[in-house]
């Protein structure tokens, strides 16, 4: 409701979507990842909320009404509230009393007691062995106007017949039989009083605690003090009763002026007050509306749901549901309590209601954010993104109507009052079980796959166009699991609420205009209209355990029933003309406080003292309880939590420096796929790099080994199996095994300098006779087995001059196929197929879309490839030698494109497919990184890449529709794109009076940009200006993070650069960059795996760990990557 309040400022009713990078949308979300990964962690702490807050609810609510317990609601609707002075209102009845003090709180002794005896002979006559019944049967009727008899009085009691000039009264001395020999001879008085608390008088009203005394102190259930006797009179309005009470009372200060100070001093009650007391079953109107009510949050709760899908864990959605809004519930009523708050005056069916509604608006914008979260996410990212979306809006709504119930319980009934209190702090609960307790268990849900497996592709989808559009979930008013919740859920819990509470104040107005009723209680926030303050009244300096007007609201339901059964017997409620009590204090009496007198509830005190050994007893038990039925639920998953949780206190981005291997820099990189790292430096030294420990690294060569490999190295690569390197110089191809680090025998090459245009192994080679195949600038291509003394296989590939070439690998379940493409100068491209021991070449004609290119790029097992030339990126069949698509693209810095891809397994025969397809490359006008991902349409769940057979095909990806989304990184500096899709790079960071490089990505450092310890001035260069990054292609804030490169005492181990060397990946988020002679090792998203085909059938469960936060390491900073 509060986003309609605001319209007229803000010009939209719809929720604020906060940005990706906004603060409180980062805490919350923050605040979400950390909760899914301590999934353990958060249910006990919630458990342990819960059951503090739960198990003490037996002990402080009770029925019976003396024991200083609270009241437990009932079926009625009970009020006892002031009326003003101007209301159009007989009075039923009227009511006089008799207050008597002497220390504080020191009533109950057997001297006071008897001279409130004394007190009411005087005002009512003899009433030792009172029993007004023996009056009716002797018949007696007064006959003079003069005082009554007390035959005449008796026979006038309520017990004898109801009528106008009936009475009755309450006294505590009716526990002695108003004899002063019994009380005085009582040697327990306490006992007594606590032993005949439900006794009831001639008028079958219970003299209960709260009736007879006021200011009671009580310990251990049982009363243990007071600081009045109070004796109250009632008569209706012909009771000449009241009228002597009213004349004697007038006299009566003059006769105990030796014992009594009288307030106020003429004994004469000045002022009165009209109360209203009411006691209303409910009513079969307000069941009919309370079940319509509960039906229908039901039938909302299940309808929605049922749009869900989660046909496994629906029922388990409704559990945890039902246990929340339970959890708070009874949260809130042992709060209210503990706190004194009267809960017993609304029906206790109403209760549930308003937090069910409340509650409902919040979780099903939860589970709605979770399923617009991209699926190929981890679940700790899910639910925190979803969370960091939808916190914030629970939080205002929260607030809002906790606010409103705030202001609504000082302009309504004590009752509705009571009741406002009890649903403001039950929202407060339910927005904390919210987001500990429920977070968790759906945590745990979609983990499991029982909530995400039942989503349709669909929404995938659109979560990434989310994504695209503004970075946050972006709710649609075209239904509510594909959009904003609608008009009437987002303001349903607010009109529930506030409608609940004018109905149940119209309830106590009875048939009075309600809004001139609320404007009545406006005027007067304590409701008590026309009474006197107690500060300010004539009883300010006794020192009152309670006022009378408090005393007044303070009296139970059952008293109040059994008065309207007396007086109106087919009523609900009466009114009553109560005078101010005319108060008697003993002479010398200590009316100061020497304590404070307890605050709460005193049997939350009891409950503290009897019970707190098994309180804590209970608690551990059910902790340790819950921990083992958790251990049980997530069995096998234990590990994997522990995994996460350890990871998520580790850095987003973790740098591993290898240095100490080369003096001078490191000119080139290769990797296998096991973990190693192959790095060539100036100082003739090649070394090999273990990456998967402590970056242990051996020698392959120094620069004496010239018969085994002679420099310079031209060009170098790794098989598939991490078994052999090969190491192209001018006149040989030498093969090093990196398991059994011994050289195998060369093969000598006709001397040529240049770098050949490229090297790469076969992967159906014989692992003891390794081959690969070498195609130099000529066009000739040629095949080379490690041992043999000459070439194996000579192949004209192309007759003219290459440009590019590329090796392209196609896996199936039955074979692998390698194939060639080349580019020649000519603008021809030719791809060649290894059949056995032969090649066949293929020339594909693409005409213009030649021109301009630049680069090749495998999709590794596939079998395509990637064509690129200056506005467009092609994408090609290999073994068909056809274009399957083009991708547009801006004008692209040479040779900076890289890609990667998320795989799909179609059911179509031959066909190939793919989730997402992710091409990164750097703009050749602004140097920028510029990320594009093709994601499918609405309507498709795959982007088919045609049949294997040939020939276009309807399904072709060029003729499927599918959605682009695109991304630009600013000073990206040398970058690398992941398979997972998120790009990592190190850039120097800006800065005015420096001058810095920015080389095309990919381009290694030129020797030139080399320098060395004190050649530059220190003024002019610093360590710390250089940072690393990471940005995910969606733009999530917490899958994005930029820090320093450099820990501090760390740069004197680096030689001063002014741009990086080489690159490559390793692993899956791993990149490795020259920086000098040291290999800095970035990855991104937690412990790496090695070994596994991130572009395949891997990658699915790459995603699943690397999208992980990590928290901020050292010297990081909020992302500044636009």
């Amino acid at each position: 409701m509060i986003w309609y309040l605001l319209y007229p400022f803000r010009g939209t009713t719809e929720p604020p979507v906060l940005a990706s990078s906004h603060c409180v949308r980062r805490v919350f979300a923050r605040y979400g990842r950390y909760i899914a990964c301590h999934v353990i962690t958060a249910v006990l702490v919630s458990a342990s909320v819960a059951t503090i807050l739960v198990y003490p609810i037996p002990y402080l609510f009770t029925r019976d009404f003396v024991n200083g317990a609270s009241y437990l609601p009932h079926h009625v609707w009970t009020v006892a509230q002031p009326l003003a002075y101007d209301a159009a209102v007989e009075p039923d009845i009227f009511t006089r009393s008799v207050w008597v003090h002497s220390n504080y709180m020191g009533a109950l002794n057997a001297n006071l007691l008897s001279s409130a005896l004394d007190l009411q002979n005087e005002l009512l006559g003899e009433t030792k062995n009172f029993n007004p019944r023996d009056a009716l049967r002797n018949q007696i009727k007064s006959t003079h106007g003069g005082p009554l008899s007390l035959a005449e009085r008796d026979a006038l009691h309520i017990s004898n017949g109801l009528t106008t000039r009936s009475w009755f009264f309450h006294s505590p001395l009716i526990y002695w039989q108003y004899s002063r020999d019994i009380v005085l001879a009582d040697p327990d008085i306490l006992s007594t009083i606590n032993n005949k608390k439900n006794l009831s008088n001639f008028a079958n009203t219970t003299l209960r605690h709260s009736v007879v005394f006021s200011g009671k102190r009580f310990e251990e259930r049982r009363l243990a003090a007071a600081d009045a006797i109070v004796i109250t009179l009632f008569y209706l309005k012909d009771s000449p009763v009241g009228k002597e009470w009213e004349a004697k009372a007038s006299s009566l200060p003059h006769k105990v002026a030796d014992e009594f100070d009288v307030y106020p001093p003429d004994g004469q009650s000045a002022t009165s007050q009209l109360y209203e007391f009411q006691f209303r079953p409910i009513s079969a109107q307000d069941i009919l509306s309370l079940t319509l009510a509960y039906g229908l949050a039901l039938f909302y709760l299940l309808s929605s749901l049922s749009k869900l899908r989660a046909f496994k864990s629906k029922f388990g959605l409704i559990i945890t549901i039902v246990t929340q809004i339970a959890f708070s519930i009874m949260s809130s009523f042992t709060i209210c309590a503990i706190f004194n708050f009267d809960l017993s005056r609304i029906p206790q069916a109403a209760y549930p209601l308003v937090v069910l509604s409340m509650s409902l608006e919040n979780i099903l914008r939860l589970i709605n954010a979770i399923i617009l979260t991209p699926l190929e996410d981890s679940t700790c990212n899910r639910i925190g993104d979803a969370f960091g979306q939808t916190a914030h809006t629970a939080l205002a709504s929260s607030m809002q109507n906790v606010l409103i119930l705030v202001g609504l319980s000082r302009l309504v009934s004590p009752g509705v009052s009571a009741f406002c209190v009890f649903a403001a702090v039950a929202i407060i609960f339910d927005f904390f079980y919210l987001s500990t307790f429920f977070l968790s268990v759906l945590s745990v849900d979609v983990r499991r796959m029982e909530l995400g497996d039942a989503l349709s592709k669909a929404t995938f989808r659109q979560s990434r166009l989310k994504h695209k559009a503004s970075g946050s979930t972006a709710f649609r008013s075209d239904g509510f699991f594909q959009g904003k919740l609608s008009l009437s859920t987002r303001i349903v819990g607010t009109v529930i609420m506030i409608g609940f509470v004018v109905i149940a104040q119209w309830h106590f107005f009875g048939d009075h205009h309600l809004l001139h009723r609320l404007w009545q209680c406006a005027k007067n926030l304590n409701g008590a209209q026309g009474m006197r303050n107690p500060e300010t009244s004539v009883f300010k300096d006794l020192h009152q355990a309670r006022s009378h007007s408090s005393w007044i609201r303070n009296q139970d339901h059952e008293t109040a029933k059994e008065v309207i059964r007396a007086i109106k017997p087919t009523s609900y409620s009466y009114v009553a003309r109560v005078f101010e009590p005319l108060v008697f204090v003993k002479k010398n009496s200590d009316r100061v406080p020497h304590s404070k007198e307890p605050t709460l509830l005193p049997a939350a005190y009891d409950f503290l003292h009897h019970q707190q050994k098994g309180f804590i007893l209970i608690i551990v038990a059910i902790i340790f309880a819950i921990r083992l039925l958790m251990n049980y639920l997530l069995w096998g998953e234990d590990a994997e939590l522990a995994d996460r949780e350890d990871q998520a206190e580790s850095p987003l981005i973790s740098i591993n420096s290898l240095g100490s291997g080369h003096v001078l820099d490191v000119a080139m990189l290769s990797k296998s796929k096991s973990g190693h790292i192959v790095s060539v430096s100036l100082d003739r030294v090649i070394r090999v790099w273990d990456v998967r420990g402590s970056g242990s690294s051996y020698v392959v060569a120094d620069g004496n080994h010239v018969e085994q490999c002679p420099f310079p190295i031209l060009s170098m690569a790794v098989d598939d199996t991490s078994t052999w390197l090969a190491l192209q110089s001018s006149s040989r191809v030498a093969f090093w095994n990196m398991k059994d680090r011994q050289w195998s025998r060369p093969v000598y090459l006709d001397g040529s300098a240049q770098r050949p245009a490229a090297l790469f192994f076969d992967p159906n080679m014989n692992l003891e006779k390794p081959t690969i195949g070498l195609v130099r600038q000529d066009g000739t291509l040629m095949e080379l087995t490690a041992g043999e003394q000459t070439i194996s296989n000579v192949s004209s590939i192309c007759s003219s001059p290459v440009l590019l070439a590329h090796s392209v690998v196609k896996t199936d379940d039955t074979q692998t196929l390698l194939f060639l493409v080349v580019l020649s100068k000519d603008g021809e491209v030719r791809i060649a197929k290894k059949q056995k021991n032969r090649w066949e070449c293929r020339v594909m004609d693409l005409g213009a879309r030649c021109s301009k290119s630049h680069q090749i790029l495998p999709l590794s097992t596939l079998g395509m490839f990637l064509f690129a030339a200056s506005y467009r990126v092609h994408l090609i069949d290999a073994d068909q030698a056809r274009t399957i698509t083009t991708f547009e693209t801006e004008e692209m810095v040479p040779k900076s494109l890289q890609s990667s891809f998320l795989s799909h397994h179609t059911q179509k025969p031959g066909s190939a497919g793919l989730k997402t397809l992710t091409l990164s490359y750097s703009a050749s006008e602004t140097g920028d990184c510029v990320v594009q991902t093709y994601v499918p349409s609405d309507d498709h769940e795959t982007i088919y890449l045609g049949k294997a057979t040939g020939g276009t095909d309807e399904d072709d990806c060029g003729q499927e529709p599918v959605q682009v989304l695109k991304k630009r990184i600013k000073n990206p500096g040398t970058w690398q794109l992941l398979s997972d899709g998120r790009v990592v790079g190190i850039r120097q960071a800006e800065c005015s009076g420096i001058t810095k490089h920015h080389g095309s990505p990919g381009s290694p450092g030129s020797p030139e940009l080399r320098r060395r310890h004190g050649t530059v001035k220190r003024q002019q260069y610093s360590f710390s200006m250089w940072e690393v990054w990471t940005s995910s292609p969606c733009g999530r804030p917490d899958m994005e993070e930029c820090r320093n490169l450099f820990s501090q005492g760390d740069e004197s181990r680096h030689l001063v650069v002014s741009g990086l060397g080489p690159k490559i990946t390793v692993g899956l988020r791993s990149v490795a960059f020259a920086f000098g002679n040291v290999i800095k090792v970035v990855t991104v998203g937690g412990h790496e795996q090695y070994g596994a085909e991130g572009e395949n059938k891997n990658y699915d469960s790459l995603i699943n760990t690397s999208g992980r936060r990590r928290k901020a390491g050292p010297g990081s900073r909020s992302s500044a990557l636009g």
